[in-house]
């Protein structure tokens, strides 16, 4: 699957928030989990010269910065998670988690995707609502405030059918208050880690078993 990000639509368009709401989707990866910026331009390699992974599928290498804002090659940048990792659903939580603590939720949200791609189908809204939480904050940090408020909206609406069953621990009440009230005070970008929600209940580690 190609490398897809909060920069960039289909065919390297800006990606826009689409309507289709939090009704379980398409398989088509993040594209539902984007809404694209204007003042960031699409994050693409000439098609000459695509970018592959290790395992040959297209992914772009261009270097980020910690808030996985493309930077020009050969910039140091914030390393990215890898993609297609096989976590538990605990440890996907465990180290999103510690990514949005360390003021990374571009990379929480390639944890997070991960998760959604790899759960089971009962569980897929689950985890796509939390990786659009994850995006909506990035977005929100970039100073993106119409699409941060959006996707924060979205992923409280994903996960909120989950409130009564609250799987691995998830704050499923607490998660949707954070995010509308964010999305309620955006006009200007956010500091990450200051606002970075608690996945779970018992204050953002996962209990075991």
């Amino acid at each position: 699957m190609a490398d897809r990000d909060p920069d960039e639509g289909p065919a390297g368009h800006p990606a826009a928030v689409s309507d289709d709401g939090p009704a379980e989707a398409p398989d088509e990866g993040p594209d539902e989990l984007r809404a694209g910026s204007p003042a960031e331009s699409p994050d693409t390699a000439p098609a000459a010269s695509r970018d592959r992974d290790p395992d040959g599928r297209a992914r772009n290498a261009r270097p980020r910065d910690g808030l996985g804002r493309p930077l020009p090659y050969g910039t140091p940048g914030v390393a990215r998670q890898p993609e297609g990792v096989a976590r538990s659903p605990r440890e996907a939580l465990a180290e999103a988690q510690d990514l949005l603590d360390s003021g990374m939720p571009f990379h929480a949200h390639e944890v997070l995707e991960d998760a959604w791609k790899m759960s089971p189908g009962p569980e897929r809204q689950l985890w796509r609502g939390l990786a659009q939480l994850a995006v909506g904050l990035t977005h929100a940090a970039r100073g993106n405030a119409k699409g941060g408020a959006a996707l924060l909206l979205r992923g409280a609406g994903a996960i909120a059918p989950y409130a009564d069953t609250v799987p691995y621990d998830i704050d499923v009440p607490g998660l949707t208050a954070w995010a509308r009230d964010l999305a309620d005070r955006l006009d200007g970008p956010v500091e990450a880690a200051g606002n970075a929600p608690r996945l779970c209940a018992d204050g953002g580690v996962p209990a075991a078993g």
